[in-house]
């Protein structure tokens, strides 16, 4: 009996199971059996689908979450520190109304803000020194961030760099930097080189941590399909690590370089040059108390310019293209 003499010999009350199905192709998971007649088609690595981010694409029809923020936008992020600078010269002016405090110890807007016109409209005395001090400032940042981001790489992807190198960067930040003014300027001497690399030991460390506590906290199954793709060391970095952990970079660009103004005066206050340090020790040997603030509040300024400019970029750039997590 043949196999047809067979089927047709089945009581038809008998129920018959079908034959399971191979399961076909999936060109997204490359399981399965591919189906008679039919071709596979190279799938391009989901790492590749975003050159700029590493990361896959989303799927049709679905909405990336969004993290819920804090931060003010709008006119209210203008307000909110207009208000408070408003409260504090509310203060400054109680504080310096007359009978209170003496003008010599603490000068009134009034003074410090005609200081501010003449400094930076009338006469203008104020540009050269603020050029020079941001120089070294953006300088320092620089040779700073050259260094930390190396090391933080090393540190990342070596078990026995970051034993080895962790214990002696805690150290180092017990130091402060006015005691290293001195012995820069005795290894490398007076002038501008002194004052940058003085610079640049202030923002080397909240830099380096800022990199490593990225490039740590890194989906580790984004990095895994990454190398089961083929992805190479330097792809993998630059295509997936350096982008996904921007965000926590920048953040230590920012302060690395508010730091970095503050080396560049004291640097300039303990060994010379020709910036806003420089003027804030002549106008203290003058007892100047108005120009002193007037500077102070121009170093405040700048820091908070700079500051703001990075946040913006951050913003911009990282947060745009969805690389913040």
């Amino acid at each position: 009996m043949g196999p047809k003499e067979r089927l047709r010999a089945v009581s038809p009350d008998q129920p018959t199971v079908a034959a399971p199905t191979p399961p076909a192709w999936s060109p997204a998971t490359g399981l399965g059996t591919v189906s008679r007649g039919t071709t596979p088609t190279p799938t391009t690595p989901q790492w590749q689908d975003r050159p700029s981010s590493g990361l896959g694409a989303v799927s049709q029809g679905s909405t990336p979450a969004r993290r819920r923020s804090n931060r003010l936008r709008g006119p209210a992020a203008l307000l909110a520190p207009l208000g408070l600078g408003l409260v504090l010269l509310l203060g400054w002016f109680a504080l310096t109304a007359p009978g209170q405090i003496s003008p010599h110890l603490l000068p009134g807007p009034g003074p410090v803000w005609d200081r501010l016109v003449e400094g930076l409209i009338t006469r203008g005395s104020l540009w050269p020194y603020l050029r020079v001090t941001f120089l070294e400032a953006a300088l320092g940042c620089g040779a700073g961030t050259v260094v930390a981001l190396p090391l933080a790489v090393v540190i990342t992807h070596s078990r026995w760099a970051a034993a080895a190198v962790t214990p002696f960067l805690g150290a180092t930040q017990a130091i402060p930097a006015i005691a290293l003014a001195p012995l820069l300027v005795v290894w490398i001497g007076y002038g501008r080189s002194p004052v940058v690399a003085l610079c640049a030991l202030m923002v080397f460390f909240p830099i380096l941590v800022s990199a490593v506590v990225g490039l740590r906290h890194l989906d580790s199954d984004v990095l895994d399909a990454a190398a089961m793709d083929g992805a190479g060391f330097w792809a993998r970095l630059g295509l997936i690590e350096f982008p996904l952990a921007g965000a926590s970079i920048m953040a230590g660009l920012r302060n690395g370089f508010t730091l970095s103004v503050t080396g560049a005066v004291v640097g300039e206050m303990v060994m010379g040059g020709s910036g806003l340090g420089m003027l804030l020790t002549v106008q203290r040997d003058n007892n100047n108390m108005s120009g002193m603030i007037a500077t102070i509040v121009v170093l405040a300024v700048l820091a908070s310019t700079i500051y703001s400019l990075i946040s913006l970029i951050e913003r911009r750039v990282f947060v745009s293209e969805g690389y913040r997590r």
